[in-house]
């Protein structure tokens, strides 16, 4: 008896337990999640070094990615680093933005309200018609993106890919 009410005690421990909740969408944890979300994506690991998009980093090692939800404020509250690491454009780090100086001919920043986000991350529409509709604000090298839609398609898609608490806004 002692063995089976224990058995029981526990398992009423394991469902009673706190859940995990999930990172806030464009956070500094968000942002380390999309960045592995990113390594075990092959059209991004993959093509963005067949096009040597990733080679275009202006002698620094990598590209910055910076996001904000415009709802939520004016400036990125995710940066994402992309350096070209054993043949794949890897994400080397995701978090809080960090690179001050953003180079316009190598460096890109996203910004789109939360709705938009959570359209795009479910394949509503791409990036093509985000910037065409303006439901993404985009600065960057815009014609290395326009050479890059399949990829830049399945970075906004991570959106939909990685768990994320929409009701919050990011800390700043």
């Amino acid at each position: 008896m002692r063995t089976a009410s224990l058995a029981a005690a526990l398992a009423a421990f394991a469902f009673a337990g706190p859940a995990l909740a999930a990172p806030v969408l464009m956070s500094a944890d968000w942002a380390k999640d999309a960045c592995a979300a990113w390594n075990r994506d092959p059209v991004l690991t993959d093509k963005l070094v067949e096009s040597e998009w990733v080679k275009n980093d202006k002698g620094r090692g990598f590209k910055v990615m910076q996001v904000y939800r415009s709802d939520c404020g004016d400036k990125p509250t995710a940066e994402m680093r992309i350096a070209l690491k054993d043949g794949k454009a890897a994400c080397v780090y995701g978090g809080a933005p960090e690179t001050a100086k953003l180079d316009s001919g190598a460096d890109y920043v996203m910004k789109a309200e939360t709705a938009r986000w959570i359209e795009m991350g479910k394949g509503e529409y791409g990036p093509m018609a985000a910037m065409m509709f303006g439901r993404l604000g985009f600065e960057g090298p815009k014609m290395e993106a326009m050479g890059n839609m399949g990829p830049f398609g399945n970075f906004l898609l991570l959106v939909g890919k990685v768990p994320s608490d929409t009701a919050a806004c990011p800390a700043k």
